[in-house]
């Protein structure tokens, strides 16, 4: 990982995303609950690795069984600064990651994270047997309108992505780091979470009927989705 983006005294990442996006979580949370309960999976212990400032996993703990215990790592100290204010009986944070550790979960999470790693085959690997399923949340960064529109560079500066993905080779890419898809679905914040920009409200109406028409077309030609995917 790039990790002076996130782990240097004057977090550049702090400074472009102030808020840690932590505006997008509880939708982010509602995909994943909606993901458990299609394919009938109770976990009883959740971790979240790149955890943020912890909203996913405090949206989480608010609509699932009080037995649950969940735990987050992130290497940010900023990230985690934030997120123990937010800290329960039923949830702690860390600094690091628990790749060295011997503890082993239901679920894992890893939400909008190994796009930002240089290694991103290798992280994969690594983290396989950490847990009974693993839930990834991934950007599809790539579409028609984001190569004419150089936003890549956009998302590379901005965010920190390193590496960019369609829905074929994300999938692809967990097959080769030996995950077995269970289960995978889109994801449209574009046209479900509020916009930034008057660009992309402008869009929303074209974006949303040639999703409801073609979800694979419109990913890659207009852009603006994520993959959900449930693996074992």
């Amino acid at each position: 990982m790039s990790a002076k983006l996130y782990t240097e005294d004057n977090c550049e990442y702090l400074n472009r995303n102030p808020t840690w996006h932590a505006e997008d979580s509880s939708w982010k949370a509602g995909l994943i609950l909606k993901m458990l309960k299609k394919n009938s999976i109770n976990p009883n212990s959740v971790a979240e690795l790149g955890c943020g400032c912890g909203e996913i996993l405090n949206q989480l703990q608010l609509s699932m069984p009080r037995n649950v215990i969940f735990t987050g790592n992130d290497i940010s100290n900023d990230a985690i600064f934030f997120a123990k204010q937010k800290a329960k009986d039923r949830i702690e944070f860390k600094v690091g990651s628990f790749s060295e550790s011997t503890e082993r979960f239901d679920l894992l999470l890893i939400i909008d994270v190994f796009e930002h790693v240089d290694d991103y085959l290798g992280f994969l690997k690594l983290y396989k047997n950490k847990a009974k399923f693993t839930i990834f949340h991934i950007p599809l960064d790539i579409s028609v309108q984001a190569i004419l529109r150089n936003k890549l560079m956009y998302e590379r500066k901005q965010v920190g992505h390193l590496h960019y993905f369609i829905k074929e080779t994300a999938i692809a890419t967990l097959i080769d780091s030996g995950y077995e898809i269970i289960d995978c679905f889109y994801t449209a914040a574009t046209i479900y979470l509020p916009s930034k920009s008057i660009k992309s409200r402008l869009a929303i109406l074209p974006r949303k009927l040639l999703y409801y028409t073609n979800q694979d077309f419109a990913a890659k030609l207009l852009g603006g989705f994520s993959l959900l995917v449930l693996t074992k």
